[in-house]
């Protein structure tokens, strides 16, 4: 290598470590933008929707301690540890979701039913750890098990098709949830308007955000992240305002101690408001579906960094603002802003529960593109919009269907307690399909002990399982959340 060239300079490791992190840190602020409207939205309604139906008659201090030390520990095991922790390190050359778990399994057993693998596959995965011989004995043998039986690995083929359509189905329910939850405010300010205004409105709201994403994720990252960073500053500076101002005393009820004490008090009641403490966590699973469109280094900076530590002192802070003010947990968020800012956060709560509705967008053009390379969809037409990040695309089709499916559900249901009850229902389901594909993962790629695997799917499976059981069980929603992806499993 010549001196004078300077190539030897450009490659230093200390520069080339620089630009790498100076990417990530790029991408992690995009990805707030994308990734995390959703998640960093749920404040707005996770303590009204606990606190309905029969645990109206526990409003209490305790129970108000008990539901605090539920969200807390929810978003600690679900979000934290086992997505940004685990989950995020089983990407597929860099994608994430249902598909690439499946795929990456496909590469390391002969489970795949479809004529699509290439010899070069069995170089692209990293996974090597050296497994012990009785690691690699059990591993083998349960790998043997599953190819010798078609019938198995059909039924693994059609779970993972299950959760990939439930997934996409979600990019229908979050957007008309979204922009209806955020129109549904102006009624408080501007009682003239009639629903069928607010209807048509949310219509219009609709059709621009699909209208803007032809611009690609690059660009929609731009504009969208600093609504969101401008809402995650405003719920963490109230959060701990109102931790302060009215009940420090909340930061007990961080002690899991509180919960055994609230399902103690509230008995039956108390079980049946987790299908409210679920929303807590609604837009995790698109958090690693999008992961294509960023880097796992990116979702986990933003996350750690920002997005639990906001979550975790605003519904600290909601809590302690409840517990000193137990007649407004119909509307615990707005009620507990401090009346000089209530505008200011109302504009941008608002336009961030828009923004929430794009991370389930972007994750369905990267579920599509990887049923199309499984073979389990219609050839589309892929727009790449990035030339750094490959897996920043645009799906010109299915962004129109989405946007005529969404116009559909919210012109038809135009309730968003319904479409909240398939949304949660969908989330949860996806979440039980993805622990079941990380138990084979951790047991066929990673190559680790079998009691391990089992660990892991049990101990997840018993919070998720809870969760997924205590969804309201009304029959529209339950149909609404299972037509979906019956749907869509026609076209695949």
């Amino acid at each position: 290598m010549e001196p004078e060239s300077g190539i030897g300079s450009s490659t230093s490791p200390c520069q080339f470590s620089l630009v790498t992190l100076s990417r990530n840190l790029l991408l992690a602020y995009q990805s707030f933008g994308v990734v995390y409207g959703d998640l960093s939205t749920s404040p707005l309604y996770v303590y009204s929707s606990a606190f309905s139906g029969k645990l109206r008659n526990h409003h209490n201090q305790e129970a108000v301690y008990g539901a605090f030390s539920l969200i807390f520990w929810t978003l600690t095991f679900v979000p934290l540890i086992k997505y940004v922790i685990i989950v995020m390190s089983a990407d597929d050359s860099g994608e994430g979701g249902t598909f690439a778990l499946y795929s990456l399994l496909c590469r390391h057993a002969k489970l795949s039913l479809l004529p699509n693998q290439q010899a070069a596959d069995e170089e692209l995965s990293s996974y090597r750890y050296g497994p012990s011989s009785a690691q690699a004995a059990s591993s083998s043998a349960l790998r043997r098990f599953l190819e010798k039986h078609k019938r198995l690995r059909t039924a693994l083929l059609l779970v993972v098709l299950f959760g990939a359509c439930m997934l996409i189905g979600d990019g229908v329910l979050t957007s008309a949830i979204s922009v209806l939850s955020s129109v549904s405010g102006i009624q408080s300010t501007e009682s003239k308007l009639t629903n069928a205004e607010l209807l048509l409105l949310a219509c219009i709201i609709l059709v621009g955000l699909f209208a803007l994403q032809h611009c690609g994720t690059h660009r929609v990252a731009f504009m969208f992240a600093p609504i969101v960073i401008i809402w995650l500053l405003f719920i963490f500076s109230i959060g701990l305002y109102n931790i302060i101002y009215w009940n420090p005393k909340i930061v007990y009820a961080l002690s899991p101690h509180y919960i055994v004490k609230f399902f103690r008090e509230t008995g039956k009641d108390g079980w049946l408001s987790l299908g409210g403490i679920l929303l807590s966590i609604t837009g995790t699973e698109a958090m690693f579906a999008d992961l294509g469109h960023f880097t796992a280094l990116s979702i986990r900076l933003a996350f750690v960094f920002v997005i639990y530590p906001c979550l975790v002192v605003q519904y600290m802070g909601q809590a302690a603002f409840l517990s000193m003010n137990l007649d407004s947990f119909s509307n615990s968020f707005y009620a507990s802003i401090p009346e000089p800012f209530f505008w200011p956060v109302f504009v941008v709560a608002t336009l961030a529960a828009i923004v929430g509705s794009q991370a389930v967008i972007t994750a369905t053009f990267s579920i599509v593109k990887q049923c199309h390379a499984l073979g389990c969809f219609p050839r589309v037409k892929v727009v790449h919009t990035s030339k750094h990040i490959y897996g920043q695309i645009y799906i010109p089709e299915i962004n129109w269907i989405l946007m005529v499916l969404t116009l559909a559900v919210t012109i038809g249901f135009q309730d968003t307690t319904l479409i909240g009850n398939a949304y949660g229902l969908a989330c949860m389901t996806v979440m039980f399909i993805t622990t079941f594909l990380m138990g084979l993962v951790i047991v066929f790629v990673w190559q680790r002990n079998f009691f391990l695997a089992t660990f892991f799917l049990l101990f997840f499976w018993l919070i998720e399982g809870i969760l997924l059981i205590r969804c309201p069980n009304e029959s529209a929603a339950r149909w609404l959340a299972s037509a979906r992806p019956i749907s869509l499993y026609s076209c695949s």
